[in-house]
């Protein structure tokens, strides 16, 4: 692209997003989530846009390339959402490449209630059962502890997200799926850039899910990624991503690539048939744009300086509500976890002088904008009545995720916002906790 078409596009960024806007929260609410993003990004777009080419191409594989070096695992296949990154996931640990080990019918997921929907559906539509175990206060995460109390003979899995971006306790998982010979997927799509023990969540399970929609850590508009822990499991997710495609093409290209899965499926089809037509999964076509994926470069070289920012607002927030833990229940990292959080939750107290209700709808007179913990319980959404949804829960039950369903909310503190916003915040804060006694 040449010096005066960039030089136009950042005349034009600078015209319609560029310095300027003064903040008000009566003409810019503060947003639980959102995206931040330059020029940069935008000559990126332009630029895959003016290739020609438009579907999965160049940029896709080099973001591709560079996301797996960043996780640390060998292998990353982009698609369109989080949400079908978890389609993915658990569609490949069905796959008959996997044996004995695969996932069949009636098998049992070891996984959350306190989560989002698209966590537990795939599980629903390859008919296996999710067990649903409690979460810890403070962190939102998994209650290991009640690990080796819903284990049974029919378990074959564990599928755990890190929740609001607080790593789970990755020691206590990994140790249980080793010794009790299970998957683990690691569903990181509200947690890119925390670390565990120095290491990425993401690179700890056999597979791991990413979400790259508009108000996550980064963005590519809609889009996601799962990385695999082995090349065989990265070649399974792929050629269900491709229609199920028996072979690996490059899009575009007639050239058949070795995608390392050994044997293949048995064929009734003419031994000359077009290696490009032989399906042997049952798949889908889940492929991302280069455009995406040119936004998702872009956004992946600033993928560090967002974390930062991400944890000096959280950091800036807990100092600041620090004084009222008599009303609230705050965030805590689990041990060696370094989180790049979500947003900042808050647990209203069972004997606080409000309900959340109250503080809610006060917040959002003021202009700022606040999330109910994902689907709370997911055992209480109409669907699971709807369509009376196979599952157990845990012999613990599901006590601390009904707290979380009732009783708390999240506040934004993503890499978009600045000090301004957050004082805002504060201040809007203290002012209703002053007319409750505080």
């Amino acid at each position: 692209m040449n010096k005066k078409l960039r030089s136009e596009i950042k005349k034009e960024y600078d015209k319609r997003f560029g310095p300027g806007r003064r903040f008000s929260a009566a003409t810019i609410p503060i947003a639980a989530s959102g995206k931040a993003f330059d020029h940069r990004e935008m000559i990126a777009m332009t630029e895959a846009a003016l290739d020609g080419w438009w579907t999965e191409g160049r940029f896709a594989a080099a973001f591709e390339k560079k996301f797996a070096s960043y996780i640390g695992v060998p292998a990353c296949v982009t698609t369109t959402s989080g949400s079908s990154a978890n389609l993915l996931a658990i569609a490949a640990l069905t796959s008959y490449h996997l044996g004995e080990r695969r996932l069949k019918p009636g098998d049992e997921v070891i996984t959350l209630a306190a989560g989002f929907p698209t966590t537990i559906n795939p599980l629903i539509l390859y008919q296996l059962i999710p067990v649903f175990m409690d979460i810890e206060m403070e962190t939102y995460n998994a209650d290991v502890s009640a690990l080796e109390r819903i284990i049974s003979p029919r378990a074959k899995a564990v599928f755990l997200p890190h929740n609001i971006g607080n790593p789970f306790n990755v020691d206590a998982v990994q140790k249980f799926c080793k010794k009790h010979n299970l998957w683990l997927i690691e569903d990181c799509c509200d947690a890119l850039g925390s670390t565990y023990r120095g290491r990425q969540v993401g690179s700890f399970g056999d597979m791991a899910t990413f979400s790259f929609y508009a108000g996550h850590h980064m963005t590519m508009g809609e889009g996601g990624a799962v990385a695999a822990k082995t090349p065989k499991l990265g070649s399974i997710v792929r050629s269900l991503r491709d229609w199920g495609r028996e072979y690996w093409f490059r899009t575009g290209e007639d050239t058949r690539l070795d995608a390392g899965l050994g044997s293949r499926g048995k064929s009734q089809l003419p031994d000359d048939y077009d290696h490009k037509f032989l399906f042997s999964e049952i798949g889908y076509n889940l492929k991302i744009t280069d455009v995406q994926a040119a936004l998702g470069l872009a956004q992946l070289r600033k993928l560090p300086q967002f974390t930062k920012r991400r944890k000096n607002n959280f950091a800036y927030l807990d100092k600041a509500f620090l004084p009222f833990e008599k009303f609230f229940i705050l965030p805590k990292a689990e041990q060696h976890a370094d989180p790049s959080w979500f947003g900042y939750m808050l647990t209203v107290r069972d004997d606080a002088p409000f309900t959340r209700r109250e503080l809610i709808d006060f917040l959002h007179n003021h202009g700022i904008v606040t999330r109910m913990f994902l689907a709370g319980n997911i055992t209480k959404q109409p669907y699971f009545q709807t369509y009376a949804v196979l599952h157990r829960v845990g012999p613990g039950g599901l006590a601390n995720t009904d707290v979380v369903m009732n009783r708390s909310f999240w506040i934004g503190m993503y890499h978009g916002l600045g000090r301004e916003q957050l004082a805002y915040t504060v201040n809007t804060m203290k002012e209703f906790l002053r007319f409750h006694g505080a």
